[in-house]
């Protein structure tokens, strides 16, 4: 299985993957890592990010998930995933550039069984003083705003856990962690 843990910057994604990765033994790819260099530089001048400018990065981070896929190995990989387009191209990769269907005609699914979107959800208000409070990040926090305007929570159909980031990321752990193991149990 791998598990996507998601939602708009500074909401714990990457504290809840590191804690999640030393409890589970489960390698963290941890998407910040593959930004190109221009979105990067983009960001830290408090510009936001286009479709564009996130679709290289979206299919980079659809091989990692394909490449541990293949491997037989859960993972973790944190990543935003904000829009539901986001959301089809880490699972297609680029047929989901052919909505509603696969360059095949085939009917992409709203999420595979073995992908599982572990989503932090808040309100502006609390990510807004994480974010101001952060030190070292490229993410500019006049950029949350923009995050927040294009973000489409996951529905049910996409195989998702919704998480309360108001709770502090040892909870959230403990969650997580007992999701997996009533989902490993119906398998």
């Amino acid at each position: 299985m791998i598990y996507v843990i998601m939602g708009v910057s500074g909401c714990g994604k990457s504290a809840l993957g590191a804690l999640l990765s030393e409890k589970m033994g489960l390698p963290l790819h941890e998407g910040d890592h593959f930004h190109p260099q221009a979105n990067i530089e983009k960001m830290a001048r408090g510009e936001p990010l286009t479709d564009q400018d996130r679709l290289p990065w979206l299919l980079k981070l659809h091989e990692v998930i394909e490449r541990e896929r293949g491997s037989g190995r859960d993972a973790f990989v944190a990543c935003s995933a904000l829009k539901r387009l986001y959301r089809q191209i880490l699972l297609h990769g680029s047929k989901a550039l052919d909505p509603p269907n696969g360059p095949d005609g085939e009917v992409l699914p709203p999420s595979p069984p073995h992908v599982l979107f572990l989503f932090l959800r808040g309100d502006y208000d609390l990510v807004q003083r994480r974010v101001a409070a952060r030190r070292g990040h490229y993410m500019k926090a006049g950029l949350l705003r923009s995050q927040f305007d294009v973000l489409e929570p996951p529905s049910d159909e996409e195989n998702v856990l919704p998480l309360d980031l108001s709770r502090s990321v040892g909870d959230l752990a403990t969650e997580v962690q007992e999701h997996i193991a009533r989902l490993t149990s119906l398998t």
